[in-house]
């Protein structure tokens, strides 16, 4: 039975982290994401670079020490280093680290093909740079490059090494699946055999994710008797990555008796900051991390939740920072709308809900995204339409704007059962729109207001892709107006001139009925 009930995470993302393709921190990055893994996520130790590899990786290892020196986290900053006495260890100490993670081999094919050594002569050179290393004040932990093929196929020679290990001053001894090849079956076998031969050895393992096997390969190695587990933000490293840390939290956590230092709800702000300083995307579905893991899009899982939370598994987002969202468009129902309403303060009838969710499954067969933010304006724009006759319609346009034409607008116009068709250029696409209105109207002998104003805006929080309101300010005797909405702002303001139309179509004919049908100033919104 294991005596211990904690488990040492060592996170890695600024060393084997920064092995992924195309991804270098600068010094100043690799300090700031040190102060996240240590005082705020609280990660046992970090790894924060390889010996001997540049200046700027001197420098950078230099500020992290420095400021780990202050803190007191000098002993849980280490620095992976090889068999070259003494110009790791010198390097080491010109960085000020003081803890080693000696680059050994732990296959018999890497040790025979690599470095062209006997297991003999291999043991002299580590143990000659091990008590280098302690000389001079170095902490010496121990890789075992390539230890999953070793135990595979040179297993004789990979606890040959353990045994010779376990006579030197080292804290630690950490096993890695290099290549990333083993099952989670092998991981039990190979793991149980080292951890009950030597059941007082601290053990790390060093997990890789070439079969997307890292994570669960991380629970047989910590059910079988490993003390620690090395992992990366986001999952960075080379190839497939390592294993990420925001998983193996929620795995080790949830699945085993095991504890953790880590602060599960600091993981998405600093998996948020090492993406923006690694330049790598987070996959949208990545678990705990991407972005819409916590979002729930089908409107039977909205409904669910409201009825004892029927949906709702270990994973709470709250646990991780962050918050449930539930997703606008054609799957959402009105239950994912009325989650969204809760969220805005906002209340509708049923018959109303209904209209605006019909508006937002539209929006979805578009394939438009639909945020939060956008809602009050669908809202605004589904109610006030409803509420005004509408007797003319924009059929249908085409528009073109090119490099040193000028912007061109076909317009097919329906004013009650008629249909009516105009071209025209203007300075802009809209300007366009107007005059080939203009034409249409002139031949019906009708008059147009006076545009006055004209405002663009877009949600809070919105982005290229977010709906375009425009509000236009007509003069017609009266203040009129008039509001559009669409992902394109011409379109948006084509939807608010309709809107227009059809308010001073029904003045008109107010105006034969009632003098006195209509105030001093409309507002209305259109689609």
């Amino acid at each position: 039975m294991r005596l211990h009930k904690k488990i040492e995470i060592m996170d890695t993302t600024l060393r084997d982290g920064e092995q992924t393709s195309g991804v270098s921190f600068l010094p100043s990055e690799k300090l700031q994401i040190a102060k996240l893994l240590l005082e705020e996520l609280k990660v046992d130790r970090i790894e924060v670079a390889s010996a001997r590899v540049s200046e700027g990786e001197l420098e950078g290892v230099k500020k992290i020490t420095h400021w780990a020196s202050e803190k007191g986290y000098l002993d849980r900053v280490e620095v992976l280093g090889f068999v070259d006495t003494p110009a790791s260890v010198d390097w080491l100490v010109l960085s000020g680290a003081k803890v080693l993670n000696l680059l050994t081999k732990g296959s018999l094919n890497h040790l025979t093909y690599q470095l062209k050594k006997t297991p003999e002569q291999h043991f002299a050179d580590i143990a000659k740079c091990i008590e280098c290393a302690t000389s001079k004040g170095i902490a010496v932990n121990v890789y075992l490059e390539d230890w999953s093929s070793g135990m595979r196929k040179s297993k004789d020679y990979t606890i040959s090494l353990i045994d010779f290990l376990v006579s030197q001053e080292v804290k630690r001894i950490m096993l890695p699946d290099t290549l990333g090849l083993l099952k989670p079956e092998e991981v039990r076998t190979f793991v149980k055999e080292v951890t009950s031969k030597y059941p007082d050895i601290h053990f790390d393992f060093h997990a890789h994710n070439d079969y997307d096997l890292s994570v669960a390969n991380v629970l047989e190695a910590v059910n079988h008797g490993i003390s620690g587990i090395h992992s990366t933000i986001n999952g960075l490293g080379e190839r497939a990555g390592n294993a990420p840390l925001e998983s193996i939290v929620a795995s080790i956590t949830d699945f085993t008796d095991f504890k953790l230092n880590v602060q599960e709800n600091k993981i998405y702000r600093i998996s948020k900051l090492v993406e923006q300083f690694s330049g790598l995307h987070i996959p949208s579905n990545k678990p705990v991390v991407g972005e819409n893991v916590f979002t729930q899009t089908a409107g039977i899982h909205a409904d669910g939740d409201n009825k004892k939370n029927l949906y709702y598994n270990d994973l709470l987002p709250e646990r991780f920072g962050r918050t449930r969202k539930y997703a606008l468009g054609k799957t959402s129902g009105k239950a994912n709308i009325l989650k969204n309403l809760m969220e805005l303060g906002i209340s509708l009838e049923p018959e109303e809900l209904s209209k605006v969710t019909q508006k937002i499954i539209e929006l979805g067969d578009r394939k438009e995204r639909v945020t939060t933010e956008d809602l009050p304006y669908i809202i605004s724009d589904v109610l006030q339409n409803n509420s005004i006759k509408k007797d003319i319609l924009i059929e249908g346009y085409h528009m073109t704007h090119s490099k040193g034409l000028k912007p061109t607008v076909q317009l097919r116009l329906k004013v009650k059962d008629q249909f009516y068709e105009a071209h025209a250029s203007g300075n802009g696409q809209f300007d366009s729109f107007m005059l080939a209105l203009h034409k249409i109207y002139k031949s019906l002998n009708k008059t147009l207001p006076k545009l006055t104003d004209f405002s663009v805006s877009i949600p809070p929080g919105g982005k290229t892709d977010a709906f375009v309101e425009t509000v236009i300010t007509w003069d017609y005797g009266r203040i009129i107006k008039t509001k559009g909405l669409d992902s394109d702002q011409t379109v948006a303001a084509m939807m608010a001139t309709e809107k227009m139309l059809n308010i001073i179509e029904q003045m008109n004919i107010g105006k034969t009925e009632n003098t006195n049908l209509y105030g001093n100033e409309f507002s209305a919104t259109a689609r």
